[in-house]
């Protein structure tokens, strides 16, 4: 038997040739781990406030189901995910056929852009916002437009509805949005969608939706009966703590979301979190109970930052964002030197998840200021 030499981690070299869309794309990059700072930095007991997850695990009827389903794992899921599909129906107060589901938000995402965008037409973001829609963007050779955030670091309305030509074919809202964790009230929504041409789709990407205080609206219920352009995004990673399991979900007009299936991935949603999403909708009291001591804490952790003279924008995910501008990297590094792993964006701020009070604390501690 020959053994090939592995190639040295320095060598670049190319096998086949890939698309000009993927040779000079971006990768994601996620947050770093906590294990990777400890081993850079020769710390240990690190914490990761990256990567906006729950610090909690699910709640223990979503671990059973999960547990139950283990035994199955032999057989495909079903595709479709009907009876999660039905049970999202149920739960957000729309026709089954007015859902779908995917490997995550992001996973549908990435099928809205391939269902969607040609080569050349324009998709439409405000920015800075969520690192994917770049790099999903440029994966189906479309062109990003970029209108800026206002001075509140929340999404411009006005810039993103002047910023639409003929040729867009998408636009993408992250409301609440990541990383400046502003969000955006169902009045400007309504205001925005009426000047909006029926044949671009909007986007209402709500990864944080549980998160969002409720005076700010609810869009499936308050937008997409009156605009069939419109499309919500939501997630079970977050608030319920299913992230590794990637099982996520879209709200819209039943041919919107007939056109986002032709392009999902067979059995995209596996069995284990098809259960875990269903046994989620039945514990949404007790998952709900958690998310308040999250936003509890929250609100605490802003008004610290407050007091010491920070300027944060209105918090509405689970976590928060500092504007440091120059000095993001530094802060940055400091924290990280102490076991307290964030996610930076260099020259503009460093985003915080919000975790437990013991890590909070130490959070707060370990800030240079």
């Amino acid at each position: 038997m020959t053994f090939v030499e592995p190639l040295a981690t320095n060598v670049s070299i190319v096998i086949g040739r890939p698309r000009t869309a993927v040779d000079a794309l971006p990768a994601y990059r996620p947050g770093k781990a906590a294990s990777q700072a400890e081993e850079e930095h020769g710390i240990t007991d690190a914490i990761k406030l990256a990567s906006n997850e729950n610090p909690w695990g699910p709640v223990p009827a979503v671990v059973e189901a999960i547990t139950a389903e283990l035994a199955g794992i032999n057989r495909y899921a079903d595709h479709r995910a009907t009876e999660l599909r039905q049970r999202i129906a149920e739960w957000v107060g729309v026709d089954a056929a007015s859902v779908t589901v995917g490997a995550g938000s992001a996973g549908i995402l990435q099928q809205l852009l391939l269902t969607y965008v040609d080569a050349d037409d324009e998709v439409v973001y405000p920015w800075r916002s969520f690192e994917v829609y770049p790099v999903y963007t440029q994966l189906v050779g479309g062109t990003a437009v970029t209108p800026a955030l206002d001075d509140t670091l929340t999404s411009d309305l006005g810039t993103v509805a002047a910023a639409i030509t003929d040729k867009t074919k998408l636009v993408l809202l992250a409301n609440p949005n990541n990383p400046t964790g502003t969000a955006l009230d169902i009045d400007s929504l309504r205001s925005f969608l009426a000047e909006i041409r029926d044949d671009v789709i909007v986007v209402i990407d709500e990864a944080y939706r549980e998160f969002m205080d409720p005076v700010l609206g609810n869009p499936v219920t308050d937008v997409l009966p009156h605009h069939p352009n419109a499309v919500v995004l939501r997630t079970f990673s977050k608030a319920q703590g299913l992230a590794a399991l990637r099982v996520g979900y879209a709200v819209g007009h039943p041919g919107v979301i007939e056109s986002i299936d032709k392009t999902m991935v067979p059995f995209a949603v596996n069995g284990l979190a098809q259960a875990g999403a269903i046994a989620a909708i039945d514990s949404m009291d007790e998952i709900m109970e958690r998310v308040d001591t999250l936003k509890a804490e929250r609100g605490r952790v802003v008004a610290e930052l407050v007091s010491r003279g920070y300027e944060i924008p209105d918090a509405q995910a689970n976590f928060v964002y500092l504007p440091l501008g120059a000095e993001t990297e530094s802060v940055y590094l400091s924290l990280e030197k102490q076991g307290v792993v964030t996610r930076p964006f260099p020259g503009e701020g460093l985003r915080v998840t919000i975790s437990s009070a013991e890590e909070n604390d130490r959070f707060l501690a370990s800030l240079p200021r």
